[in-house]
């Protein structure tokens, strides 16, 4: 009975304690009167292709941020290179032009120093000179001068046979024509002071744009300033192609959008070098045909517009040496629509048909004033008659 009693006394003690305790936890959790309190949400999982919120720092609480060092000035433009003189470009690529011209000159010399000049030998000397992209008549020409010369002069040792060959080259290639480029300016019909206009044209493939390129490489050494009109809209990356160009020597291009009008191009170009008052400025044409009209149509529009700011000063057609005779069939067609002024022939050190020089000055009365004789950036030279024979007869 006793033992029952005192179990009964503990339960009753455990009970009260218990309830003393419960009710203690709960004045303890239970907020100061006048204030609620909310638990907040937990923040939500973003979902895909949403970014996550970001939450603003509980108050009081300090949030820090690293400084970053931000740039306070444009990147360094690039330096800018320093072209070769153009003035004696021909005599330092002298030997690598001889390199690939031995067949003609060489071979004709082989074969005037035969014991003999028969009509066999006279008759490969011809063959000769036509594989050489000589031409019909200048061939005939030359064969006909040779033959004379040799009858009554006699000549037969390998100098006066050298002499001899090199005299009639020189008559044939010209040393009297003005092979300069037109690179003075004038006014403009505002009457202002305008840059030198030159248009580059020929066919895609001849080195057109790199030749543009390397002409301004030419003008800069020559202390000229230049601006660029990339007026090939209908080639991609050309104008990229131009633009690079120019960045290198200092020439600012203007170009337009891919597809736009060349014309709207190269008459934005002219009206820059007038603003800027450049010395010249290049302007570099399409040379494929496109969808909405034909090329030689569209050349005859860019050179009128260009013409409401003035003349054009030069017509440079791009030609490649390589092609030979199919060269002469582009330069009529080109002729017939924009005056050339002059020709820029183009891998010549790749070639044993040195004698395109020839043909294409007798096909269009109009002179051979620069060549291209490398892959490098400074290979392209102004032309001289006497360095290029003497480099056939090396």
């Amino acid at each position: 009975m006793d033992i029952l009693i005192l179990v009964v006394i503990i339960a009753v003690v455990a009970i009260v304690a218990i309830a003393a305790f419960v009710v203690t936890g709960r004045r303890t959790q239970a907020p100061p009167p006048g204030r609620e309190t909310t638990r907040a949400a937990p923040p939500a999982e973003p979902r895909v292709g949403e970014e996550a919120e970001t939450t603003a720092p509980p108050e009081g609480e300090r949030r820090v941020v690293e400084d970053v060092a931000l740039p306070t000035a444009e990147p360094e433009a690039p330096e800018l290179e320093v072209p070769e003189p153009a003035a004696g470009r021909m005599v330092r690529l002298r030997a690598r032009l001889a390199r690939s011209q031995t067949s003609l000159g060489r071979g004709l010399l082989t074969l005037l120093a035969r014991e003999r000049l028969d009509e066999e030998t006279w008759e490969e000397v011809e063959s000769t000179l036509l594989t050489a992209d000589i031409g019909p008549r200048p061939t005939a020409e030359l064969v006909e001068r040779l033959r004379e010369r040799v009858q009554v002069l006699g000549t037969r040792d390998a100098d006066g046979l050298r002499e001899l060959l090199r005299e009639e080259l020189l008559a044939q290639v010209g040393t009297g024509m003005d092979r300069a480029l037109r690179t003075e300016g004038g006014v403009s019909a505002d009457g202002e002071e305008r840059p030198a206009v030159v248009m580059v044209v020929g066919v895609n493939g001849t080195g057109k744009t790199t030749t543009t390129g390397k002409l301004a490489r030419v003008l800069v050494a020559e202390g000229h300033s230049v601006v660029l009109g990339a007026a090939d809209t209908f080639r991609a990356a050309a104008a990229d192609q131009l633009q690079t160009w120019g960045q290198r020597v200092g020439a600012r291009t203007v170009r337009g959008p891919e597809g736009g009008d060349p014309a709207s191009v190269a008459f934005d170009a002219v009206k820059e070098g007038i603003t800027a008052g450049a010395d010249v400025v290049l302007i570099d044409t399409a040379g494929r045909l496109h969808t909405k009209t034909g090329l030689m149509d569209e050349l005859g529009k860019v050179k009128r517009v260009v013409e409401k700011h003035g003349p054009v000063n030069e017509v440079l057609l791009v030609l490649d040496a390589t092609t030979g005779q199919n060269g002469l069939v582009q330069a009529r067609v080109f002729a017939e629509v924009v005056d050339i002024t002059g020709i820029a022939l183009t891998k010549l050190d790749g070639t044993a048909k040195g004698g395109i020089v020839v043909a294409v000055q007798r096909e269009l009365g109009v002179p051979v004033k620069l060549v291209g004789l490398g892959e490098g950036a400074d290979d392209l030279a102004p032309f001289e008659p006497e360095t290029f024979v003497d480099a056939l007869l090396s």
